[in-house]
């Protein structure tokens, strides 16, 4: 339900915020407000056909392109040429859609259009720690890399303009191949077991076979973990789970862009929807116990 209204909310962005959008573009030149109305327009297309078919690549574009458009109404807000009916319309809208973008049902979603066959994929929950300025800034240097460029040579500033876009493209391509790790982590229900896939703590993804799987279930977020256990949350300790295997099982963590094999048999992630997920597991005969950690 959740992606069928950010898919109406985004559709009527034009229509929503594109006046204000347009009346603070007004006393702008006809190079610099036409390049500008290309740049929204183009983001907004790419975000819609996200959407439409929903792919990791599509979260990626969603949760990029929804609080970008949000900040482009805030500054034609800020000018104070948008009329007040407009500027509410256009941050109601665009504040909406950025809510649904960051909902785990359409994270979800986005990961099961990825799926291979018989899968069941979960996103694993955004670390904290990023939320406070580091995901912020990386969305808006993107924005600004890759706009910054084409309006600064349709405003006739065109060795300012040529700088820009030389360095703001090649940044903004690499902080979207950085944020796009976020749209690729997972615990996946495969026939066989259970994967977890997370390029940002492990080299590979990792299968654990159901038949050594002692047990899955929730870890207590109060407590410290033990020092045998590999603790792959990244901070999102809420809502965690633990799964608990028979015999110690090497898994390569990433380190420094290095890989480094350790031994475990206790694992701890933080999945979205981590109930869901564990009544999926038992009904794929998983092993699901009330404390697995």
């Amino acid at each position: 339900m959740n992606i069928l209204l950010l898919r109406v909310a985004w559709i009527t962005l034009p229509v929503t915020a594109g006046t204000a959008a347009s009346d603070a573009l007004r006393p702008w030149s006809t190079a610099t407000s036409t390049t500008a109305a290309v740049l929204l327009w183009s983001a907004w297309l790419v975000v819609l056909v996200a959407l439409l078919a929903p792919r990791p690549v599509g979260l990626t574009a969603a949760r990029t392109g929804a609080p970008l458009a949000l900040v482009s109404v805030l500054i034609a807000v800020a000018t104070g040429r948008p009329s007040t009916l407009s500027s509410m319309s256009a941050l109601v809208a665009t504040t909406l859609c950025v809510v649904l973008a960051a909902t785990p049902s359409f994270a979800r979603s986005c990961a099961q259009g990825a799926a291979y066959g018989d899968e069941e994929r979960w996103p694993l929950k955004v670390p904290p720690a990023l939320f406070i300025g580091i995901l912020p800034l990386a969305v808006i240097l993107v924005g600004a890399g890759i706009a910054a460029g084409p309006l600064l040579i349709a405003a006739e500033s065109f060795g300012l303009g040529v700088v820009a876009l030389v360095v703001g493209w090649p940044l903004a391509f690499a902080l979207l191949r950085s944020l796009h790790l976020l749209s690729r982590r997972w615990a996946i229900l495969v026939p066989a077991g259970f994967v977890i896939a997370d390029p940002m703590t492990l080299t590979d993804p990792v299968l654990f076979v159901r038949e050594h799987i002692l047990g899955l279930g929730a870890a207590d977020p109060r407590v410290r973990p033990t020092d045998d256990a590999t603790d792959l949350r990244l901070g999102a300790a809420h809502g965690s789970l633990a799964l608990l295997l028979d015999d110690d099982t090497v898994i390569y963590r990433r380190s420094r862009n290095r890989a480094a094999g350790q031994p475990t048999h206790l694992l701890l992630i933080a999945p979205v929807a981590a109930r869901e997920l564990l009544d999926r597991a038992q009904a794929r005969r998983i092993a699901v116990r009330a404390d697995a950690g």
